[in-house]
């Protein structure tokens, strides 16, 4: 056995062939004003000798001829915070371009305590103060069991759950993933996931191209006042621009697609830039060849475009246009599932054609008035559309006979403008507006008898929302911090508003311990087809969702950092939350819009009052060994309740009331030479979905599952438990890194419950199960 590991090792370094080499480079600039920083000093600290130089005029530098491998950038300008990038990765096949900003001194020009990675636990936004941290593109990569998807990655953070493997929304807190707000470049997005129904914001597919991100924030409460229309969270998602200096290109195929990339320089004289990515599904290939894939008429097929256009210029500031957009469809076809076991989703009596589409295009300018101001705006359109067509499938001889069908269509023009003026080293400020104009087109029927339809709704119309906000960050000193701000918002359908208190304080007990706290009112309108729910009564159709007003909710955040050495970070956070407000029946029942949004679908329900409530509150635990000498670990857990009352005014627990998460995350890298072997692992224990008990006798009356709807939410499934192993391979040749990997899912083939529900074929309660072992394969060529 050892000689055979020893020739496997040795074939592995036999791979990398030819002298790699490649560029590190970048620019300086104030954080706040964005103007650039001469002069600065730039230095590899951990190489021996130290090598570093000093920027020029504009703030850029760089370093040639390096080889791959992980570099630690320090960087120090006087009068500024110094500031340390560790485990910046360099490959063979392209230069690392970087853009780092420092942040001004208040009282002194002592040099503070330099950390391994003192970066990694702030957010990019410097008006954060609590619940929010930055994460890379690296770390979606490197997290086993995440897929490349930004919002698997961050369902290993505290505070944060999943509701199956079969989607990736984001639970915070056990709110609602409806509560999450995506923006993307400055400006807020629909639903960025493939089979993604409006009104919600996950999937089982991200568009978002993680080889086009760049360092990003993630916030899961109480976050600034220039975030407005979100109750749980944010993804303040960044797009990295093209290399301006040469062109660069991209391959890979594996679960998530097939794909190509290309990005490079217009032309040599210039520093414009542009890059983009396009994926096509791999199962969608597969099919097409002719291949059975074991899934009957169930095929995904998907295809997603992202770009980005950088244009600096010397006088008009910095143009970049923007775009990301995918089509999707999918059947489940019962009538041709012949054999039932070879059918996801198979029993159902019923046929599904499932097409969606989603889009946003935008334009923003950036324009340094001075010194200390600076203003961007930001143009966009963006567009999700779904529709579904359902058949039931006769008992007598199976033919199908239309039940439903829906068409959503939400087309949606923005204006995003922000001006941010730096005082002095004390105080920062920031105002804006956001104008949103809305053109919905809503249409579905549903049968009701042999020769009946009736319509649910059937609205084409236009609609706008107007935020605005101001935040002040003021320093007391290094160590004491404010930040505070007020968001106004204004849905124009029904001019319900609300005026949003923010508040946020950070004090450093010493240069490794530090102190902050949050507290902020937050609101959000309802999902758009919700409003314009219709109620038949007679030959009479009224829209009793119409005036619905925004659900709210007050939050309050206490957290402790502590950097027990250079690499090891330890964070704790207890929380409260009081939402109401929300959306629930008229007449006394369970039903509350604080459990919808984790499903493909969204409820349809008329005659909603606002009369809902709820409340979370937990503690959440953080362990993070930042990656150094070659390892990482994560450990989080948090211990929460999430509990709500419908217009019974009962007190119950919420859909996503799981009580507890634990994540153990872990990573090893080898080094082959100029190779790397990477070997990562995790696991998942945590409570799982909360469910409403089926009422079986009732369903055998009906021919279909009736559930206890008075127990609502009171049964739990057995505990969630999942192991994910990744194992990477990265060559480093002359020119080109060639990366193959292998993500075992679900290692231990844990039986997951997932849903059950009751078969009139077998007159019995079934279980459906979540994903099994199930191996993901890709592979990747940068050249």
């Amino acid at each position: 056995m050892k000689n055979v590991a020893t020739t496997f090792l040795l074939l592995l370094l036999a791979i990398s062939h030819g002298y790699a080499q490649q560029t590190i480079r970048g620019s300086v600039f104030d954080l706040q004003t964005l103007t650039p920083l001469p002069n600065a000093k730039v230095f590899f600290p951990e190489t021996q000798p130290i090598r570093g130089m000093i920027a020029d005029e504009e703030g850029n530098f760089r370093f040639e001829n390096l080889p791959p491998g992980r570099y630690t950038l320090q960087v120090e300008y006087l009068g500024y915070e110094s500031i340390t990038r560790a485990n910046l990765v360099l490959t063979s096949a392209k230069e690392l371009v970087l853009e780092i900003g420092l942040e001004e001194k208040v009282t002194s020009t002592e040099e503070v305590l330099i950390s391994a990675e003192p970066d990694k636990h702030k957010a990019i936004n410097e008006l954060t103060t609590v619940s929010a941290r930055t994460f890379s593109v690296e770390e979606a990569q490197r997290y086993a069991g995440s897929r490349n998807d930004p919002a698997r990655m961050a369902q290993n953070f505290a505070g944060v759950g999943q509701v199956g493997d079969n989607r990736n929304d984001i639970i915070i807190r056990g709110n609602s993933p409806t509560g999450v707000l995506w923006r993307l470049e400055g400006t807020d997005i629909p639903n960025p996931n493939h089979f993604g129904a409006n009104g919600t914001t996950g999937g089982p597919v991200s568009m978002l191209n993680n080889n086009n991100l760049a360092n990003s924030d993630f916030m899961t409460s109480a976050f600034p006042a220039e975030y407005g229309n979100a109750l749980s969270g944010v993804f303040d998602l960044n797009l990295r621009s093209g290399n301006n200096e040469k062109y660069e290109f991209m391959g890979q195929m594996g679960f998530n697609g097939l794909e190509a990339g290309i990005e490079g320089p217009f032309s040599k004289n210039s520093k414009a830039s542009f890059i983009a990515n396009y994926r096509y599904s791999t199962l969608g290939v597969i099919n097409a060849l002719g291949f059975n894939l074991g899934t009957g008429a169930a095929i995904p097929e998907y295809q997603d475009l992202v770009f980005k256009v950088d244009v600096p210029t010397e006088k008009a500031g910095r143009f970049v246009l923007f775009g990301m957009g995918g089509v999707n469809s999918i059947n489940f076809l019962d009538s041709e599932a012949k054999d039932k076991d070879a059918n996801f989703y198979n029993g159902t009596g019923e046929d599904l054609y499932n097409k969606g589409k989603a889009g946003i295009v935008g334009l923003s300018h950036t324009h340094l008035f001075n010194n200390t101001t600076y203003g961007k705006l930001v143009l966009s359109a963006s567009a999700i559309r779904s529709g579904n067509e359902i058949d039931s499938l006769s008992t007598d001889d199976g033919t199908p006979v239309r039940f439903f069908a829906n068409s959503y269509t939400t087309l949606k023009y923005s204006a995003n403008y922000r001006l941010n003026k730096k005082i002095d080293a004390r105080n920062h400020l920031r105002i804006g507006a956001i104008v949103d104009l809305y053109d919905a087109h809503f249409i579905d029927s549903v049968r009701i008898s042999a020769h009946r339809f009736i319509r649910l709704r059937d609205f084409s119309g236009q609609t706008g929302l107007l935020q605005a906000y101001a935040q002040w960050k003021h320093r007391f000193s290094d160590e004491l911090s404010l930040n505070t701000g007020l968001h106004y918002q204004q849905f124009l359908l029904n001019d319900s508003k609300a005026l949003e208190p923010r508040l946020g304080l950070r004090y450093e007990l010493n240069k490794r311990q530090q102190l902050n706290f949050g507290l902020g009112l937050h609101s959000q309108i309802q999902p758009l087809q919700v409003y314009f729910m219709e109620t038949h009564v007679g030959d009479q159709t009224t829209r009793t969702n119409e005036n619905l007003d925004l659900t709210r909710s007050l939050q309050a955040v206490i957290g402790y950092d502590h950097l027990l050495s250079e690499a090891l970070r330890l964070k704790a956070e207890a929380y409260y939350q009081q939402l109401w407000g929300a959306a629930v029946e008229q007449k006394s029942s369970a039903f509350s819009m604080l459990n919808a949004g984790a499903d493909f679908g969204f409820p349809s329900i008329d005659s909603l009052d606002n009369d809902g409530t709820g409340e979370n509150y937990g503690v959440e635990l953080t362990l993070e060994k930042f990656f150094s000498d070659s390892y990482y670990f994560l450990f989080t857990t948090s211990l929460f309740q999430s509990r709500y009352a419908g217009s019974d005014e009962i007190m119950r627990n919420t859909a996503f009331n799981g009580n507890y998460i634990v994540n153990l995350l872990g990573g090893k890298e080898f080094k082959l030479g100029r190779n790397t072997l990477s070997v990562d692992l995790r696991t998942t224990l945590a409570g799982n979905k909360r469910y409403t008990p089926i009422d079986l006798e009732a369903s055998r009356l009906q021919g279909e599952t009736v559930l206890f709807s008075e127990l609502a939410f009171s049964e739990k499934y057995a505990p969630y438990f999942r192991t994910d192993l990744k194992v990477t391979f990265r060559q480093n040749s002359k020119k080109i890194t060639q990366e193959w990997s292998v993500d075992l899912n679900n290692l231990t083939n844990h039986k997951n419950i997932f849903s059950q529900q009751y078969s009139a074929e077998t007159d019995a309660i079934e279980t459906t199960y979540q994903i099994g072992l199930f191996p993901v394969v890709q592979y990747r060529i940068l050249f």
